[in-house]
């Protein structure tokens, strides 16, 4: 793997020209061009939009970074990518990262928790699954491979013992096969909306299937990421209120990367996470969940530890 190159500017200087606060200096301190990639999701899901959004303003904040983002299949795809280095960020779900002896994967850290997904079980209104027990030898999607949807959906129907004809789909695949009557149902773990579901739910009458047994079930075997939590009615069109299991997103970090540098990137995090929420300039979509990410539950990041320039930013935070 080639080594990223390292910034020579102080921390403090980098992150007064991050925030442009450099008073009475035109120029930025001289730093080496570092080029990042950032690795998402597949089409249609929240990990692409706030991926594109969070890469395009550490392009436009952090001296001599240019961030690309790397489309993937999403949370296990992401770590995979961040452990052979073809990727120095990336975006995952919680509950994929913490092993069962509760360490983090070696060589990666956190920079923060921005958001938390929800399990969303999907069926066509007319439908004959109304309940979460209707989906035995049923064809069901569970995202795609190596997606944070199959990790989770497949600890759901683990512990409940279905049997389902499993499928594994991306978002916008799933949504579609759905709508086309190739599958009877389709989980997304994801934000709240996911374009996938919205677009699906503008045009078709959808169901939310509850989850609240099976968020029960996750928090009892799997204690630290679950929480239970309900999908607004608000969220899709026709849809009432659906209780399901929530799980944080963080942006991991490999190690390996400078101090100043991932300081300079968690500074602009925070200090634009209103511009990050309302999309990135290529896709123009807000995403809302970008609104979910502050400095009171950034930190919440379970066993998983802060990379020492994330963990500096959140220190000088409190002074």
């Amino acid at each position: 793997m080639t080594p990223i190159p390292q910034l020579r500017a102080s921390r403090r200087a980098v992150l007064l020209a991050a925030g442009g606060l450099l008073v009475g200096c035109t120029r930025k301190p001289q730093v080496d061009e570092v080029h990042l990639r950032l690795a998402t999701g597949p089409a249609g899901a929240v990990y692409r939009r706030i991926g594109g959004a969070i890469a395009e303003h550490i392009s436009e904040h952090v001296p001599g970074a240019t961030v690309t983002t790397v489309p993937s299949r999403a949370s296990t795809d992401n770590i995979r990518m961040l452990r052979a280095g073809e990727a120095q960020l990336g975006l995952t779900s919680l509950d994929v990262l913490i092993t069962t002896d509760g360490s983090a994967p070696e060589g990666l850290s956190a920079i923060c928790r921005l958001y938390d997904s929800h399990l969303h079980l999907v069926v066509m209104a007319d439908s004959g699954i109304v309940e979460f027990a209707d989906l035995a030898g049923r064809r069901v999607s569970l995202g795609a491979h190596d997606s944070g949807t199959e990790f989770t959906s497949a600890r759901v129907l683990q512990l409940a013992r279905m049997k389902a004809d499993r499928r594994f789909l991306s978002q916008a695949d799933s949504a579609t096969s759905l709508r086309d009557g190739a599958i009877d149902a389709m989980f997304s773990l994801t934000g709240v909306p996911t374009p996938a579901i919205t677009e699906l739910a503008l045009r078709h009458l959808v169901r939310m299937i509850p989850l609240e047994k099976q968020a029960d079930a996750l928090g009892r075997f799997y204690p630290g990421p679950y929480a239970p939590a309900t999908i607004p009615a608000t969220a899709y069109a026709n849809v009432p209120a659906t209780r399901t299991v929530a799980v944080p997103n963080v942006l991991l970090v490999r190690n390996d990367l400078r101090d100043d540098l991932v300081y300079a990137i968690t500074d602009t995090i925070f200090r634009h996470t209103g511009t990050i929420a309302s999309g990135s300039r290529e896709d123009g979509e807000a995403v809302p969940e970008a609104w979910q990410i502050n400095v009171r539950t950034a930190i919440s990041t379970a066993t998983i530890p802060l990379h020492p320039g994330a963990a500096a930013w959140f220190r000088d935070r409190k002074r």
